[in-house]
């Protein structure tokens, strides 16, 4: 252990015991030799802890610096693993995202959203895997046979339940019709206007009603497919509010596949519906690689 004398203070306690020695001397007495011989023991010792203490403090200094580069080492190598188990989750959610999406993606009919209407065709085989009847509170004839996509039967009562709410006497005119249901409609249309009937009618296996996801709409006192439905309330309730329940006006003003017509409605899924209004574009304006990128949030 140091002791807590200067070297000045040593030599003037040896010089004092020197002084002492003699007195003792005098005396007879040991005391002051044996004082003496430890003071100078003392100093040897003091001279050889200094230096000690300065090894030892060097050794501990390279220590400490090793021990503080083999932390930062560790914090390092912590660090990375920490990062690889963030990259290694989030590879972990990105392909449970994908299994997900290719799990959807078998169950939903990739014809819901191809662009009908004179670009793709429904054979006459072709019928939605499950229909459900509209309600009858929402038909415009109670004794009209009217059905919808199954899956698509949720988002349309509630989009006639909010309608209802809001005072709005929205009405189902007519919905799915088979490939033959088309072909009988098209040819009386063919009968009465001519070639006339092609701008507003399609033919078999290109009308989006095969695909069930399409209805007409009216009211109690448009009651028809009729130009007059674009003046009432309804219409204009449609226009605000139908894309919040992923429907779309499939025919607007200037589109390049049909008349106008203010009545016809597709249901395309709310993401979609959404992006068309906020951007103001229609659908068959889209490249169907881009419309094809909804399908799996298409009943979402």
């Amino acid at each position: 252990m140091k002791i807590p004398y200067t070297l000045g203070d040593i030599r003037l306690l040896k010089r004092t015991a020197l002084t002492l020695t003699g007195s003792a001397l005098i005396y007879g007495s040991v005391f002051a030799y044996t004082t003496f011989e430890g003071l100078k023991i003392t100093e040897g010792e003091l001279e050889i802890t200094e230096q000690s203490s300065q090894d030892h403090i060097a050794l501990l200094t390279t220590q400490i610096q090793r021990l503080t580069e083999e932390n930062q080492s560790m914090k390092d190598v912590l660090t990375e693993e920490q990062q690889r188990n963030v990259n290694l989750e989030r590879e972990k959610r990105r392909n449970e995202r994908e299994i997900d999406t290719l799990q959807k993606l078998t169950t939903i009919d990739p014809e819901l959203l191809k662009k009908y209407s004179k670009v793709f065709f429904l054979s006459e085989n072709y019928s939605p895997p499950e229909l459900e009847d509209v309600p009858l509170e929402y038909k415009i004839r109670a004794d009209k046979n009217i059905q919808i996509l199954e899956d698509i039967e949720p988002f349309l009562v509630d989009m006639l339940e909010d309608a209802t709410d809001d005072g709005i006497n929205l009405r189902v005119i007519s919905a799915f019709r088979s490939f033959e249901e088309q072909m009988s409609l098209k040819s009386a249309y063919v009968t009465q206007y001519g070639s006339g009937a092609n701008q507003f009618s399609a033919d078999q296996g290109y009308s989006e009603h095969q695909l069930g996801t399409t209805l007409d709409f009216g009211t109690p006192e448009v009651t028809g497919a009729y130009m007059s439905f674009e003046s009432t309330t309804a219409f204009e309730w449609l226009q605000n509010n139908a894309h919040k329940y992923g429907f779309i006006l499939s025919y607007p003003k200037g589109n390049s596949y049909y008349q106008y017509e203010p009545w016809h409605w597709r249901f395309v899924g709310r993401s979609l519906a959404k992006d068309l209004k906020k951007d103001s574009r229609v659908f068959y304006e889209l490249d169907q690689r881009e419309i094809d990128s909804y399908l799996v949030e298409l009943f979402d």
